[in-house]
């Protein structure tokens, strides 16, 4: 982890702005964003249940649907993870949700079972670069001391679209529309939404960092100025605080290889596996609910209202995280939530009783995203800007080809041995993880990422 000593830099010169109306649009921009790809995600799980009977779908039916999207993610995050480091930050969000937009769209008009899942694998290639590129573009564009508590608020936004792709099917899926089949408007609304915020976008400036490191000085000053003079205006000051000297980045081409040298590869090898596991607690638990309730014998009408209630857990969740995140050390919050998820999942997985059911699976969506929002900060924390799109992309890519796998295994798993028994297997894997994590993962909260970086 070599560095060129220290001076007053491009990231201490971010690290000293107070917070002005950028950074609160950062938050509503960036927030709206995820809101459509967490949708989108969770709506695999909707889909699967209410497609069963329309496409007359088996076991492998059902894992299809759930996992086209989440291939097509895979590919995404990892090429346009490593892409960004080349092109910008800016340049691959005016990209992704693009291509969400018109696969999506594509989906709800396609006549067939395999057309559909060819399109969300397609729209999938859009969404996978979503996530990874909010963490690391909220994490480089903001002070250091509210770089915790911003991601959170983003992703409290982003979260709202998992109760209302549950709630949307619960309304849509049942009945035509306009002569259309209710389910084809989750696509339309996902498309529509995606395409909005695709134009909110076009206004976000490019990330000063990523402009030093690529050694482009005019621009990363140009870019600052900007930032500096319209904090100033907006606070009414005329002298900003002196930034502190910061560790300075070497000025070279991150390769693949990198990842892997020196310090770095500890931190690689904990972030893979750990994104290997998260899926199975985490998207594991959204993709799976609706099947599990059939499974425990409610109807489909049932079963999406129950899951709309279970996934408003995940809102709250997050808004529970905005204080905590930058007040405990993140790795330890990861830890002590994942913990929490297995207990409540195994409570979710042996209860027969509704309000068991609902009040357990509100409560690990709940903390779900506890440990979703830290997580996320915490990935794009830990690595240099030069390489930070290609080690967060390609870990979080990991991510979403588990998540591509997890119901070919999962929903044979649960229709062979039951809920309790895949919840106490989701257990296992979660305290694995909660390992990797403790005694690989480095601290980061409050720190600046170029001293996390060292």
């Amino acid at each position: 982890m070599r560095t060129q000593g220290t001076r007053i830099t491009i990231a201490s010169r971010l690290d000293r702005l107070p917070v002005y109306s950028m950074h609160r649009r950062l938050i509503a921009v960036l927030g709206v964003g995820t809101f459509f790809d967490l949708y989108d995600i969770f709506l695999g799980g909707v889909l699967a249940a209410v497609l069963a009977d329309t496409f007359n779908l088996g076991t492998t039916g059902k894992a299809l649907v759930i996992g086209s999207g989440f291939v097509g993610m895979f590919f995404g995050a990892s090429v346009l993870g490593i892409v960004s480091d080349y092109v910008g930050r800016r340049a691959m969000y005016q990209v992704d949700l693009l291509i969400y937009s018109i696969f999506s769209l594509a989906a709800a008009f396609a006549p067939s079972l395999a057309l559909i899942l060819i399109f969300r694998f397609l729209g999938g290639l859009g969404l996978g670069a979503t996530l990874p590129m909010t963490d690391i573009y909220m994490g480089e564009m903001v002070p250091r001391r509210v770089r915790g508590r911003f991601t959170a608020l983003a992703y409290t936004i982003g979260f709202f679209g998992v109760p209302v792709a549950g709630l949307a099917g619960r309304l849509l899926a049942p009945n035509d529309l306009g002569g259309i089949a209710g389910w084809r408007w989750l696509f339309v609304f996902g498309s529509l939404g995606a395409f909005i915020v695709w134009f909110m976008r076009r206004s976000l400036p490019e990330s000063p960092r990523w402009y030093e490191i690529k050694g482009r000085p005019l621009e990363a000053e140009a870019a600052m100025r900007r930032m500096e003079e319209a904090a100033r205006r907006e606070r009414g000051i005329d002298e900003l605080p002196a930034p502190e000297p910061a560790p300075v980045e070497p000025q070279r081409e991150a390769t693949f290889r990198e990842i892997f040298d020196e310090g770095y590869a500890r931190r690689t090898v904990m972030l893979f596996v750990f994104q290997i596991l998260q899926t199975v607690g985490y998207y594991g638990f959204g993709s799976l609910a609706p099947i599990v309730l059939t499974d425990k014998g409610f109807d489909i009408v049932e079963t999406l209202g129950y899951t709309a209630l279970i996934f408003l857990g995940y809102p709250i969740g997050s808004m529970v995280s905005v204080p905590v995140v930058e007040r405990f050390e993140r790795k330890w919050i990861i830890v002590g939530s994942a913990i929490l998820m297995a207990i409540l999942g195994m409570v979710f997985g042996f209860a027969s009783s509704v309000p068991v059911i609902v009040l357990s699976g509100f409560l690990l969506t709940a903390v779900s995203n506890l440990f979703s929002n830290a997580f996320h900060i915490y990935q794009a924390e830990i690595f240099p800007t030069r390489m930070r799109g290609t080690a967060v992309g390609t870990a979080y890519s990991l991510s979403r080809l588990t998540s591509a796998v997890l119901p070919f295994v999962a929903v044979p798993f649960l229709a062979a041995y039951g809920p309790a028994a895949t919840f106490i297997g989701s257990a296992v894997i979660l305290g694995i993880l909660c390992l990797d994590v403790g005694i690989l993962g480095p601290r980061s909260t409050g720190r600046t990422l170029e001293k996390i970086a060292r």
